[in-house]
């Protein structure tokens, strides 16, 4: 019985999402051409994916360039987060410059990136592999940083080396924080996402809400911006998924 609650309370807030839009739409309120109803937002999306070279061609390009935007961002991530958390020395030099330039917007970065990237592919990798790498990095590291020293001590007492603490204890004890800091940079990457497609990208989602947007179709922007969470919704419980199986051993705290 709660397994089938969870699985339907989360189409229970759909619902309700979609019932209050619906009758704020019909209402007049706000104005059928400033935001249009589910249904013709629906319409709108079905048409743009079912057209060939349409949204469906714009989503998958998205998704390739979050995919590597998060995996290199991660990857890169990951050595520097042990360096801040297991030296303290490291974290001292260090870690005011990771603050620094995670609180830099990646889109204030578009002047620099078109100068020495140029407008191709690789500038938008790159605002991608930013935004992924500085949100990830801060999770690792506070994650790593957390492991209790009781585990560190008892590995020292019985004679066990450096590294082999280091792999028989503080990896898998972090394990779980990787998948945190690879959520966490999934969600900002497809944040970031459409101000990486406005360096000159000519096709993705963002483009296309652009596109929609000058010519003032609103049910194309809804459409567009819907499709951009609904693709996000889903690689985030892709990633849910095989972090239950991948660390079925940790404790939880069932409510």
């Amino acid at each position: 019985m709660q397994a089938l609650r969870r699985t339907l309370l989360p189409f229970v807030g759909f619902a309700l999402v979609i019932a209050l839009w619906w009758l704020t739409a019909v209402s007049g309120v706000v104005g059928e051409r400033n935001l249009p109803t589910p249904a013709a937002v629906l319409d709108a999306g079905w048409t743009g994916l079912t057209t060939p070279d349409g949204l469906l061609v714009d989503i998958r390009l998205s998704v390739l360039r979050v995919l590597i935007g998060v995996v290199v961002g991660c990857a890169l991530s990951l050595p520097l987060g042990f360096l801040l958390a297991w030296f303290p020395t490291t974290r001292a030099m260090f870690d005011p410059i990771v603050s620094f330039c995670r609180a830099l917007p990646p889109i204030s970065l578009s002047p620099l990136v078109i100068i020495y990237l140029g407008i191709g592919e690789d500038a938008r990798l790159f605002v991608l592999i930013w935004a992924a790498f500085f949100a990830s990095v801060v999770v690792l590291y506070e994650g790593i940083a957390a492991v209790d020293d009781i585990y560190v001590r008892a590995g020292r007492a019985l004679g066990a080396s450096e590294f082999e603490i280091f792999r028989r204890v503080i990896v898998p004890a972090t394990v779980p924080q990787m998948f945190v800091a690879v959520r966490v940079a999934l969600g900002v990457s497809w944040a970031t996402l459409v101000a990486a497609e406005l360096i000159a990208a000519q096709r993705g989602p963002g483009w296309s809400i652009q596109r929609a947007a000058s010519f003032f179709r609103t049910e194309d922007v809804y459409a567009g911006i819907i499709l951009i969470g609904f693709s996000a919704l889903l690689m985030d419980m892709g990633v849910r998924l095989v972090q239950r199986r991948a660390v079925s051993w940790q404790e939880r705290v069932v409510r």
